[in-house]
């Protein structure tokens, strides 16, 4: 769940919580309208009734609630399941639109801003120093990118985001202004209409969704919002900066990238072919062309200077000239006829006509036609961008500077951004499947070498000299394995999309289950087949493949600076890199270190791991940029992005971070404009402040800290595993009493969600809905499990241990940002309904030997957090937080206990097919119906 900045005071909460009521009241007026009253009173028996629960326990009107959920048809638990996931959504956009309110308020009353704005991030690098200079110095090294991807956390359908847009629309028009009544009672209606358009669009997917319809969602949050916010975003960079260092003192350069696994990621999913990744790329280049033109045709309707009320400057007019050979005589006639006196009217309509070209070449080879870009068409972005610059420095000579710094600047700034390719594309393929192609290729290239049967000095060797030829024998790409054959092309595939849409279509190629330096070798290898990397001639090289190993589990992420230091040791290894840019991307797996080791011994290993990598490409001089493989819960590295920049090891960030952006995180980030500035806004202050070893020297981490997180990570390693690995039975119990089994039916997304099919191992089963499966029935225990242990283990009964403990919560961004959100999943979880699910085990004692003993974790893990942060309750230091979790809970209490009913139903063997699929539908609305109560999934 993001953080909003919002320390509200009551009266603030007070102003929040009546703006819940109304819009449940809303809801319950097209409840009882449009569902019919029993429906109505039967979502009424359980929130009352489970309301009650909370303020006092009563086991005879919890066993009522049951039997009385146990009574309730097919459809109408669908529409109770429906009323309250609609609720959940109303809450999300009121807290939203709230946040957004009191920032507006903030900035509106010239009061001190948030922490992590702008105005204050910059106000407080000045006032410790930091000279224009530096600050132009620290701004011209941001490289601020977060990477969507389509990990099958995201339940909501994309008619349905646009609907809840409407609907928040709606409720803040509400909130601008004291309306008089007609004008109120008008916009009343419409937000009746938006929540009645709400209910009565269905949620649930009716079929699993392809990688297009993917890219499509994906696509969606540019089109949507991120298009308006970026601008923007910038703007109020600008602001905070002339504030504080005078007008045009330090410019700002444009730093935000954005990056996609949409279409790339091909790491057990069948269903990412070459052609997928050509498809994304082509969908991507579309979306930012249309976009451009869309804005080039507005600009037309702005810029309606005329020639006889100002004078354009000589340079500008020099291009009209030159725009004559882009669209021949007849086109040129046409233009000097249309737009005879106004000259930049006619500038952007040769820029749209050329642009237009560009467009064309795209649709056509979505089309699978084969076509060339037109001649006159934009030869890339920096062309376009020539032109745009042509324009604004023409107005500001004539003194228009308000206008070049309107609507042109914020195309630029798109421009700037997102180039021709909107999206820098990561490819992500696991190493195995690039070693059996090559062993493939080695066979028939070099007759006699059995590649596979070579240890891994070996195979360093034999892959240096393969790429330091200077030519390789000719392949007969055709008699390769089906595996092989697919591989290669991606390579190929790559290297024909550079051409199309430009040097920036593709970021990194990802490498997940990184073990050898050889896994590195073997992908730069495969890119020479096909070109692109090798000798340039004489003793230089190029390299057009940023390739980023991944470390995903415990061990591998121990032993990534052997693995760095062995392929900085070879020599044509570092002439690749050197001729790509001579950065080194490493990614570090979030998810799978955790699900493998424990939150403890995985927030630990990555920040160790860090501190190594940065160690050894300094020492060979390469720069380094880490990939962050966040996702949106704790369990999966989530958390608030500004907190989680500010937490990595000093000195490490270095001006650039890359991150993944998954599931419903893209939702709750991006789907509305107002809240995608809060988030890119404090992304980026984030970015800024973790970077200040760049122009300053920074403090670095006490050693004695460091030996205590280290012990931390140790004793939360071993009580993970004994939980998980040497507990007999907790397999059986997680896919018993979790509905993780039904979530794989669940339509959200196109990758499965275990690696091997039919296999329950823990290894098999991917981190994302090992995460899911826990949050739906309440257990949470990836984001927590170990932390009390852990805390218990090391300070003892010793006061001067917790004492610094105390220190390093204080002090320590690092282990501050680890509890704060050991807290929120804490809080998230609740121990007395995960007792429930318990039922579903078909081992009762086993079930029940586990639970008790997670129980205990859980409540050691809560005493030992609360004495750490020296509070009485959890999320003391985030009223905000705490109020929305507190908000929701009556409202989950009731889905659980619909979903245990369900699940019961649908694993029933001794009723019919028919008879328990006729549950299913109504079970996969409470995963969805959970999942937007708790605001994240996996």
């Amino acid at each position: 769940m993001p953080d909003t900045g919002v320390n509200p005071s009551g009266s603030y909460d007070k102003i929040l919580r009546a703006r819940v009521k109304l819009l449940g009241a809303l809801l319950g007026e097209v409840l009882r309208t449009h569902a019919g009253p029993r429906v109505y009173a039967a979502v009424e028996t359980l929130r009352k009734g489970y309301i009650s629960l909370r303020h006092e326990e009563d086991p005879l009107r919890r066993a009522r609630l049951m039997s009385f959920i146990g009574r309730l048809d097919g459809d109408t638990l669908e529409e109770v399941i429906r009323a309250f996931s609609t609720y959940f959504s109303l809450v999300n956009i009121a807290e939203e639109d709230f946040a957004h309110r009191w920032r507006r308020q903030q900035i509106d009353r010239g009061l001190r801003l948030w922490q992590g704005s702008f105005a204050q991030t910059v106000e407080e690098m000045r006032e410790h120093g930091a000279s224009a200079e530096q600050m132009q110095a620290l701004l011209d090294r941001l490289c601020y990118n977060p990477v969507i991807t389509a990990h099958p956390t995201e339940a909501r359908r994309r008619t349905i985001m646009e609907a809840l847009r409407r609907v928040f629309l709606a409720n803040d028009r509400l909130s601008l202004r004291r309306w008089g009544k007609t004008e109120r009672d008008r916009i009343m209606d419409r937000l009746r209409t938006e929540i009645l358009t709400l209910w009565r669009t269905d949620e649930v997917r009716t079929r699993r969704p392809e990688v297009r319809d993917e890219i499509g969602n994906g696509l969606y949050y540019f089109r949507e919002s991120l298009f308006e916010a970026l601008p923007l975003t910038y703007r109020y960079l600008e602001q905070a900066v002339n504030r504080c260092y005078g007008t045009g003192a330090v410019r700002v350069p444009s730093f935000i990238r954005f990056g996609s696994w949409i279409g790339g990621d091909r790491d057990g999913n069948p269903n990412v072919k070459p052609e997928t990744t050509a498809l994304a790329v082509r969908l991507q280049m579309r979306e930012i062309l249309e976009e451009y033109h869309r804005r080039l045709v507005d600009l037309s309707k702005r810029l309606t200077h005329s020639s006889r009320l100002c004078q354009p400057s000589a340079a500008f007019l020099a291009s009209l000239e030159r725009d004559r050979a882009h669209g021949g005589e007849d086109y040129e006639n046409e233009t000097r006829r249309r737009f005879a006196h106004e000259p930049y009217r006619r500038k952007l309509y040769t820029m749209r006509y050329r642009l237009r070209l560009n467009l064309e070449a795209v649709r056509k080879r979505l089309a699978n036609e084969t076509h060339t870009v037109a001649a006159g068409a934009y030869g890339g972005p920096e062309e376009l961008l020539a032109d745009l610059h042509l324009i604004r420095e023409s107005l500001i000579s004539h003194g228009d500077h308000l206008i070049a710094n309107a609507e042109l600047q914020d195309l630029i700034r798109l421009v700037e951004t997102f180039g021709f390719h909107l999206l820098g594309l990561d490819v992500r393929q696991e190493s195995s499947v690039h070693s059996h192609t090559v062993n493939a290729i080695a066979a028939q290239l070099f007759p006699g070498c059995v590649y596979a049967s070579l240890d891994e000095s070996a195979r360093q060797q034999r892959l240096a000299e393969w790429l330091a030829v200077p030519e390789l024998p000719p392949l007969h790409a055709a008699s390769l394995d089906e595996r092989s054959l697919e591989t290669l092309e991606t390579m190929h595939t790559i290297a024909r999309l550079r051409q199309e849409a430009g040097n920036e279509a593709f970021g990194s190629y990802v490498i997940s289950m990184t073990h050898a330096a050889s896994h590195v070798l073997e992908v730069l290898f495969l890119a020479r087949l096909a070109g692109l990397c090798g000798p340039a001639g004489g003793q230089e090289r190029f390299c057009h493949l940023r390739i980023a190993p991944l470390f995903e589990t415990i061990e591998d992420l121990e032993h990534t600076e052997t693995v760095l230091a062995q392929l900085f040791d070879i020599a044509v290894y570092r002439d690749m890199l050197r001729a790509s840019g001579n950065i080194q991307e490493v990614m570090l797996g979030y998810s799978d270190s955790c699900k493998d080791g424990g939150i403890l011994a995985s927030t630990w290993g990555l920040y160790a791991a860090q501190k190594k990598i940065l160690g050894i490409t300094q020492r060979h001089q390469v720069r380094c940029r880490l990939f962050h493989g966040r996702g949106g819960t704790v369990g999966r590295g989530g958390g608030p992005t500004h907190e989680s920049i500010m937490a990595q090891p000093p000195g490490t960030v270095q001006g650039q971070i890359k991150f993944t952006e998954q599931g419903e995180v893209l939702y709750y980030r991006y789907g509305n404009p107002e809240t995608a500035i809060y988030e890119l806004t404090m992304g980026c202050t984030g970015l800024m402040k973790a970077s200040l070893s760049l122009i300053q020297e920074v403090a670095q981490d006490r050693p004695p800290y460091l030996e205590v997180a280290a012990a931390l990570g140790e004793y939360g390693e071993n009580a993970y595993r004994d939980l998980v690995d040497r507990t007999p039975g907790l397999l059986d119990y997680f896919y018993e009493v979790t509905p993780v089994s039904e979530i794989g039916q669940l339509n959200i997304g196109s990758r499965p969600s275990h690696r091997s099919k039919g296999d329950r191992s823990k290894r098999s089963i991917r981190a994302i809905p090992w995460v899911f499966g826990w949050a739906q029935s309440r257990h949470t225990i990836p984001a927590w499990f170990g932390i009390g242990s852990a805390l218990a283990r090391w300070r003892g009964d010793d006061p001067e241990r917790l004492a610094c403990l105390r220190r390093m919560y204080a002090e320590w961004p690092f282990f501050r940002s680890l509890l704060s959100n050991t807290q929120m999943s804490l809080y998230k979880a609740d121990m007395r309904i995960a007792r429930e699910y318990t039922a579903l085990s078909r081992h009762s004692e086993q079930a029940q030997l586990i639970h008790d003993r997670i129980r205990e974790e859980y409540e050691r893990t809560v005493s030992e957090t609360l004495l750490v942060i020296e509070s009485d309750t959890l999320l003391a230091e985030n009223p905000t937080l705490a109020l929305s979790l507190t908000r929701r809970d009556p409202y989950l209490d009731p889905l659980n206990h619909i979903q245990i009913t369900l699940l019961k139903r649908v694993r029933d063997e001794t009723q019919a097919d028919e008879t328990r699929n006729h549950w299913l539908s109504p079970l996969l609305r409470t995963i969805n119906a959970i999942a937007t109560g708790q605001r994240n999934t996996g």
